[in-house]
């Protein structure tokens, strides 16, 4: 990473943008380096981590050229965690600096994250101009800067479990970028909007690295806003940007207008987008989303290509990235797919998404051998996902393991409710999971986030998921949570532990189908609640529902 810093040295053409200022590649460059030899002044003994609490500000692309230069680690410290969890979060990684600003100090004041208070560097005072402008800006690698050097610790998003740092080399970093800026055939002509928060890979794996190997302009946002994306893209010229599923579900809620095809964008990359929100971007927007399979730790597994069926990942990277069933370690028999895409060998053909190569690949978490430990075992690297492949050899994704639903003695696939569900125009996200039955099994709720103005008549969910023609009589969601601001990750992923774990007993209206006849949603009172819960301990299953 250091050497390729030194390579954008010189350049001239535009390499960060704000609405206040563009700096060229070789101001940016300098900007790093005069950090990188802060850093180095500031540094003692110990790990070399430097947390960053900032919104995506330059002061956060210079910190992470910084680290590229001086051989620290940035940690990426989230903006939307509170409390103990980020007393505990930066405390764990062991930093000897934070750079933030006021706004970031308040957010710390009180906690105990093991770093004196004279060790924070505040971007937005006199007082931190004065310290980098007194260092010099010639651009120059620390001697024991190498490809193995530590460069990144990414909290990983957390949706189903607790955070871990993800440790990431500068090698891996270089890696990442030269892969995707060939796979999203990037250039120095191209701008990457970066709307996803820096703290987390998305937006430092998918677009600040590859815009750094290619060239490209790297234009900020503080934050995503739905209703400022459009004239953003447009007054940068971007022509690329990352994304989550739940960030195109907002920008798809927003009425349509005839020129909202009237933009630069190309394409833009992601996870979790479901199959129509990509088609009704592409028709909307005029820009494919690509949609990725990997993570924070491993890097990539599959690659899409021109011909990957609607609801496929792609192909997987090679032949040593497979689905095996978690028992047997034995690999899948192909998926049977009916004329829906229905997998109607799910009990066979479904299983973890494994790569036989990734103990060599997976640099570990930091401080947590246990994580390290569940991650690698029997020498593969287990990616914590279900998946199937097909006969044709693609590859689909079916869920985090334990999305699968057990009803009357069926599976049912959580990820495809969710997909159904997307599909309703009023849907902004949803997020489906198994509860449990108060006889026995398992029975379906689902989450679904809508905007302000709509009410849940207005969903008319009956008719609807009588309409979808791939959606079985076992798969109707039993409880709908209905809601206007789900919680998610700093990333902007649902929680779905938290959303589980509430179920419906949740503080947002609950819907349920009561009856055992045609599905009819009704409001799920506290009456309702109570009664439920004594069938429960009737049946002697009390505890099956968490506290």
């Amino acid at each position: 990473m250091a050497d390729l810093l030194l390579l954008r040295s010189g350049d001239s053409r535009p390499g960060l943008r704000t609405f206040d200022r563009t700096w060229s590649w070789d101001e940016v460059v300098r900007a790093s380096a005069a950090r990188a030899a802060l850093a180095q002044r500031l540094r003692r003994p110990g790990p070399f981590h430097i947390g960053v609490l900032l919104n995506n500000v330059p002061e956060f692309a210079f910190w992470l050229g910084a680290a590229g230069l001086a051989g620290a680690t940035i940690v990426g410290i989230n903006s939307t965690k509170r409390g103990e969890y980020l007393e505990q979060e930066v405390a764990h990684t062991d930093c000897q600096l934070i750079v933030t600003d006021t706004a970031g100090l308040e957010l710390l004041r009180g906690l105990d994250v093991g770093v004196a208070p004279e060790r924070y560097l505040l971007v937005d005072t006199p007082q931190y101009a004065e310290l980098v402008a007194a260092e010099s800006d010639v651009p120059a690698v620390a001697p024991e800067v190498g490809p193995a050097t530590q460069m990144l610790l990414l909290f990983t998003s957390g949706t189903t479990g607790a955070s871990k740092a993800a440790i990431c080399s500068q090698s891996r970093l270089v890696g990442l970028g030269y892969m995707n800026r060939n796979r999203f055939d990037l250039g120095p002509d191209d701008v990457c909007y970066c709307c996803m928060p820096m703290f987390h890979g998305n937006a430092i794996m998918a677009l600040w690295a590859p815009a750094l190997v290619a060239g490209a302009c790297i234009a900020l946002t503080p934050r995503f806003s739905a209703s400022r994306f459009l004239p953003e893209v447009r007054a940068y010229g971007a022509t690329f940007f990352t994304y989550v599923g739940k960030a195109i579900g907002y920008l798809l809620a927003i009425p349509a207008r005839d020129d909202d095809g009237d933009n630069p964008l190309v394409h833009a990359f992601g996870t979790e987008a479901s199959p129509a929100d990509r088609q009704e971007f592409l028709r909307r927007f005029g820009c494919r989303l690509i949609e990725g399979f990997g993570s924070s730790e491993a890097g990539g597994f599959v690659l899409p290509s021109p011909d990957t069926p609607p609801n496929a990942l792609g192909r997987p990277t090679g032949p040593n990235v497979v689905v095996v069933d978690p028992e047997t370690r034995q690999v899948c028999p192909p998926a049977v797919l009916d004329a829906h895409g229905r997998v109607t060998n799910a009990q066979e053909s479904v299983g973890a998404i494994v790569d036989l190569n990734g103990e060599a690949k997976f640099e570990g978490y930091y401080k947590n051998p246990e994580a390290n430990a569940e991650k690698i075992r029997h020498g593969w690297y287990w990616t914590g996902d279900l998946g199937y492949v097909d006969g044709a050899g693609f590859m689909y994704f079916a869920g985090r393991e334990g999305d699968w639903i057990r009803v009357d003695g069926e599976n049912i696939s959580a990820l495809h409710v969710e997909r159904v569900l997307q599909r309703h125009p009023a849907v902004v996200a949803a997020s489906v999971f198994a509860v449990a039955d108060p006889r026995s099994g398992d029975q379906v709720m689902a989450a679904v986030e809508v905007s302000p103005d709509t009410t849940f008549d207005d969903l008319r969910l009956t008719e609807f998921l009588a309409a979808q023609d791939d959606l079985g009589t076992k798969d109707l969601p039993r409880y709908v949570r209905f809601s206007y601001g789900l919680p998610t990750t700093g990333s902007g992923k649902i929680r779905k532990k938290d959303v589980k774990v509430e179920g419906w007993r949740c503080a947002d209206p609950v819907y349920w189908w009561a009856g055992r006849t045609e599905p009819a949603y009704t409001p799920m009172t506290d009456d309702d609640k109570r009664s439920l819960r004594e069938e429960f301990q009737t049946n002697g299953r009390l505890r099956f529902l968490p506290l």
